[in-house]
């Protein structure tokens, strides 16, 4: 069901944005995959664009700058807060590394970046103009964002204490996992996990925020992929609450994505068990 955001609470996961090398190039890509619009690129701002979904923001892209041409390209996740600096000395104190102090964005918001204790990059965002994404729950719009962490204990002490994150485990004694709520949210936005030891594309990965668009349809999706000129890392499969496809953008940047069951109802429900 598709949902209007006018605020995210402190601590949701309330943006996304990737540097590329090509934003032509990426801007071509997405748009194949996933049907975003995208608003004009912003000199003033880097080049950076919107990427939209009726007219709604769901994620950002802009060129790499000159010093971070050669760095590994990722999803970056932001999560919000309504006193960035004073979330930035939280986390500091609970055991995060600054790696961008706060800045001003224009009139749109504040944004920062921090390594959490287990190396995992995170942002935060402030907004005023700009809330973040203004809509979930359709087609090409952020559903998920899971970080992936070696160290779930660490990772979930860290969250709790700075963003007031509270847990339901929901892992197997073969996969670590939690999904997360946030103060103020009624749903779980995301979790955090520990990959899967036969899951040879997240070990190789090193500890970070993951982001999982939703689409209509995942083997469509997935096609979609492929015939616009990115790879993917894992065939879609039934997860339980749906199909999820892992995929590479043109930059080698990975994310998923997720779609209803292609599967009949009772033969979905009895890949849960």
């Amino acid at each position: 069901m598709v949902e209007r955001i006018d605020r995210w609470p402190t601590g949701a996961p309330c943006w996304a944005d990737l540097m590329v090398a090509d934003l032509d190039r990426s801007v071509d890509f997405y748009a194949a995959v996933l049907d975003w619009r995208f608003t004009p690129s912003d000199p003033e701002h880097g080049g950076y664009c919107n990427a939209l979904v009726d007219g709604e923001p769901v994620a950002g892209l802009s060129p790499a700058l000159p010093e971070m041409e050669d760095d590994p390209h990722a999803w970056a996740v932001y999560l919000a807060s309504d006193d960035i600096r004073a979330t930035g000395r939280a986390a500091v104190a609970a055991g995060a590394r600054q790696l961008f102090e706060p800045m001003d964005v224009g009139s749109f918001g504040t944004m920062g970046v921090w390594i959490d204790p287990t190396g995992a990059a995170f942002g935060v965002w402030q907004p005023r103009d700009h809330a973040g994404f203004s809509v979930v729950g359709t087609h090409g719009a952020v559903a998920w964002c899971d970080l992936l962490t070696s160290d779930q204990a660490g990772a979930e002490r860290f969250y709790a204490e700075v963003f007031g994150y509270t847990y339901q485990d929901i892992g197997t004694r073969h996969e670590a996992y939690a999904v997360f709520t946030v103060p103020g949210m009624d749903r779980s936005p995301g979790g955090i996990g520990v990959p899967a030891e036969d899951v040879d594309h997240l070990q190789a990965a090193p500890p970070l925020w993951w982001v999982c668009f939703e689409v209509d349809d995942a083997d469509t999706a997935a096609e979609r992929v492929v015939t616009a000129g990115g790879t993917l890392v894992q065939e879609p499969e039934e997860f339980g609450y749906g199909e999820l496809v892992f995929a590479a953008g043109p930059d080698g940047e990975r994310f998923a994505m997720t779609g209803p069951s292609s599967r009949p109802r009772t033969e979905a429900r009895d890949s849960r068990r």
